[in-house]
């Protein structure tokens, strides 16, 4: 099951849509974001989410203009599954500095620099980090205030828990529909939630910053977060 939010341009969130289907087919990832443009989605400048084989091209060809951010803590997941144990902390370790840099000249400068000091114990890692790196760099783009909201999926995690916690229950559901019934009930309880609540995810000022940068081919600025369950 895959779940969608995004943040609007004055900075509320807002549940987006939810499927079930294949997350690594990029057909199916196509045929979604369709659905959501279909249903009024626009102006998207950035999509987080995990690495899904053919999500970043069904982005590109359905949300023009609009980049693509890989999770960082799942990327960090399978970075330290390819490495010994012993090792993990301090690969873990280099790596967080890469997000802990001021501005986007330093978080690019400090990519190269762990990139190739891993190399030389873990050509591996290397490989990984170069072949994400934009991916896994996109949120430098846009308003530092903005980066610790953006770098990863975190924000729907969660809603995923509670999501798993009530389908939990049910065990086995007899059919994709039966499944988007009982997940799309806890979706609205969520969506109702963020429209009924004050607090902005992100704030106004930041937003006016996001709006102050154009983006290609977009008219409206927002975030959508995607998530496979």
């Amino acid at each position: 099951m895959v779940v969608a939010i995004g943040v609007r341009g004055d900075g509320h969130r807002e549940v987006l849509g939810v499927d079930v289907g294949d997350s690594e087919n990029g057909a199916f990832w196509t045929a979604f974001l369709r659905s959501l443009k279909a249903r009024g989605l626009g102006g998207v400048r950035l999509v987080i989410a995990d690495a899904h084989l053919g999500l970043a091209q069904a982005v590109r060809t359905v949300l023009l203009g609009a980049g693509v951010q890989r999770c960082r803590v799942h990327f960090m997941r399978n970075v330290l599954a390819v490495v010994p144990k012993a090792n993990g902390e301090m690969v873990a370790a280099l790596i967080r500095t890469i997000f802990a840099q001021p501005d986007a000249r330093a978080v690019r400068e400090q990519f190269d620099t762990i990139a190739a000091m891993l190399g030389r114990q873990f050509p591996q890692v290397q490989a990984m980090l170069e072949t994400a790196q934009e991916e896994l760099l996109a949120f430098t783009g846009f308003p530092t205030t903005h980066w610790k909201k953006i770098w990863s999926t975190n924000p729907l995690e969660r809603v995923n828990k509670e999501i798993k916690r009530r389908t939990e229950v049910v065990g086995v559901f007899p059919n994709p529909a039966a499944l988007l019934r009982l997940a799309g009930a806890v979706l609205a309880e969520q969506h109702d939630e963020w429209q009924v609540g004050d607090r902005r995810y992100l704030s106004e000022a930041s937003m006016t910053a996001l709006t102050a940068t154009p983006a290609k081919n977009t008219a409206l600025p927002a975030t959508a977060m995607l998530t496979a369950s």
